[in-house]
């Protein structure tokens, strides 16, 4: 049975615009998680610490996986 390869070697691209994308999906996600939050009762600082955690873990993700 034959092997398989990706056709890139196996390297993650982490091109420009991957980057921008990753920022603006970052940025995007703590938004909604921030508006989401105080809209289910969560003060301020318990509104803005995981929005900004998720909004970094989705924008980095974004920006190594080359999505």
């Amino acid at each position: 049975m034959a092997a398989l390869t990706s056709l890139d070697g196996g390297q993650i691209k982490t091109s420009r615009a991957s980057l921008v994308g990753g920022i603006a999906v970052g940025i995007g996600v703590a938004v909604l998680w921030a508006a989401l939050a105080r809209d289910l009762g969560a003060g301020p600082l318990a509104a803005l610490l995981p929005a900004i955690l998720a909004g970094l873990l989705a924008g980095l993700w974004v920006w190594r996986a080359d999505l």
